[in-house]
């Protein structure tokens, strides 16, 4: 293994000096806001149209419940509160919730729990960030792209801003295939400059590619070389007509435009020549615009409300984030013509309806039975069978991705949220702890949903590495394992405290008593630090922790 670079060494040990000082001068809870529930943020109240969220949630439960009948499936029983909760922040922020944030919940006892949790997470930094960080994988990839004329992080950024405010999401779209100008003023035009290699100008067969698989579900570009076979569908000019509607864009002094003295041009195959494309849509052109350049017509024509693979895509890749699995697999591979799961269709109506409104989607699909069931039997003689996680039947049981990983081990080992209010050398540590993380444990790339099964050497990362033993390591200024020990009143209480930290529930009485007993055998001082520092690492290297359920 080759050492680390200085700067890699040196860096995040001048962070920690930073944060302890930080945390010397007021960061540490008192006992007081440890253990008891603080006042609940205003910003969590239940939206106002609930009864009809509901409504649709209970239409697309009905869906499902049909499916289940014709094959003699039972559903499992409701999850806890706090199951439902962790679920929500591991899909929209990317980790765990805190022990803060669970004080909150429980002093502010509401009535509908996940759309009050909801509430606070759609108006959080971090889940903008997060969301938008997975989308823009999906829209550029993870590549840093051509230096001089792309910025990915100001795409990411540009991308949070707009989930941040609900923009509407064929707004969002049109904005990306349409936009104009710098890369640096105008990020949303990094969609196209991305595909800037060995400065050639975009790549319009690469950028068709990006829309009908981002925005459309469909791979037509599986036809970029040669026609279709195996009964598909698409014809190879089918693709490049796609294509074609990017023929135009140029780079210039002034940034991204379109100059209409370019054109897009290609040899089919069996073609001895060249020839210039023409831009055609590949379905439903009557959906295009008779006015506009090439790119302003393609972006309203993917985004046009009646085009039905627009609202599906979305809706298909929203469900597979908030269940890391999506209702169609492979979640850009939609049929165009079905036929469809349960309950796509009617979340792509309830979508376009209500003006692409993303957070709307993710309060709908939220609201499901679907959503709130539990990924375990009530009857622990008759586990959940792979048949009846297939139909959705039980929440489906997944691995955390790296960052979910990395996010959720650094948030235990804080008592506070650690969200964009926290002080910025916490936020700045905390960012490059889990990018060093997620390239040592493996990045997963473009978000596929394919789960390829966990590697030993991700294992022993975990139980060897730096990131859990650095977060569970005795240290009263810094980690949430000595603070909770030397803050709890009795041994119990620390060992509940540990769990809702790290596993988001409360310990059974079995592990309570072993756990309890454990610190009770420990003597007060360096040996009480190091047993509770010894049961989160325990905690946190156990199975339970590295998955969704």
């Amino acid at each position: 293994m080759n050492p680390a670079p200085p700067s890699s060494r040196w860096l995040p040990r001048l962070l920690n000096a930073l944060v302890v000082v930080g945390v010397v001068a007021g960061a540490v809870w008192s006992v007081g806001e440890l253990f008891r529930p603080p006042v609940p943020s205003p910003r969590m109240a239940l939206p106002r149209n609930l009864d009809e969220i509901k409504a649709v949630a209970q239409a697309v439960d009905a869906s499902f419940a049909a499916a289940w009948t014709a094959k003699g499936i039972s559903p499992t029983p409701q999850a806890d509160d706090l199951t439902i909760m962790r679920r929500l922040s591991l899909a929209l922020a990317g980790s765990i919730p805190s022990l803060q944030e669970i004080r909150e919940a429980e002093a502010a006892q509401p009535q509908d729990i996940t759309q009050w949790w909801l509430s606070g997470l759609l108006a959080d930094r971090r889940s903008s960030d997060y969301l938008a960080e997975r989308l823009v994988r999906v829209y550029v990839g993870i590549e840093n792209g051509p230096f001089l004329i792309y910025r990915r992080r100001r795409l990411v950024d540009w991308l949070s801003a707009a989930l941040l405010e609900n923009r509407p999401y064929d707004r969002i779209v049109r904005s990306l295939i349409a936009g104009k100008g710098m890369w640096t003023t105008s990020p949303e035009v990094n969609f196209i400059t991305v595909t800037n290699e060995g400065n050639k100008g975009p790549d319009e067969a690469k950028l068709a590619a990006r829309v009908s698989r981002a925005f459309l579900g469909v791979r037509i570009d599986c036809v970029q070389c040669h026609d279709g076979k195996l009964g598909s569908p698409w014809k190879q000019a089918d693709f490049h007509k796609l294509a074609a509607y990017f023929g135009q864009a140029d780079f210039a002094l002034n940034g991204l435009r379109d100059d209409p003295r370019e054109s897009y041009r290609f040899r089919y195959l069996g073609r001895m020549e060249e020839e210039q494309v023409p831009a055609m849509v590949p379905w439903k052109p009557e959906l295009l615009p008779e006015k506009g350049g090439p790119r302003e017509k393609l972006a309203r024509w993917a985004t046009a409300k009646d085009n039905r693979p627009f609202a599906r895509a979305i809706v298909n890749r929203m469900w597979a984030l908030l269940f890391n699995r999506p209702l169609v697999s492979p979640v850009d591979d939609i049929p165009l013509a079905g036929p469809f799961p349960p309950g796509l269709e009617l979340l792509a109506d309830d979508f376009a309806a209500h003006g692409f409104d993303l957070q709307r989607l993710v309060r709908v699909i939220a609201a499901t039975r679907i959503f709130q069931q539990s990924s375990q039997s009530a009857d622990p003689g008759h586990p959940v069978t792979v048949e009846a996680e297939d139909l959705w039947a039980a929440f489906p049981v997944t691995r955390l991705r790296p960052e979910q990983m990395a996010g959720s081990v650094i948030q235990a080992a804080s008592l506070s949220t650690l969200d964009a209010d926290t002080h910025v050398l916490f936020r700045v540590k905390r960012d490059i702890d889990v990018g060093n993380f997620v390239k040592r444990y493996g990045d997963s790339g473009e978000d596929n949903f394919e789960d390829s099964g966990g590697t030993i050497p991700q294992r022993l990362l975990l139980m060897n590495g730096s990131m859990v033993s650095d977060n569970t390591s005795p240290s009263p200024l810094v980690n949430a394992s000595t603070r909770i020990g030397i803050l709890s009143p009795d041994h119990a209480t620390a060992v509940e405290a540990a769990y809702l930290s790290i596993f988001t529930r409360r310990p059974t009485a079995r592990e309570k008593t072993h756990f309890t007993a454990l610190l009770a055998a420990s003597k007060k001082g360096v040996m009480r630090n190091n047993a509770m520092s010894d049961m989160c690492w325990t905690l946190m290297n156990a199975t339970e922790f590295s998955w969704n359920h």
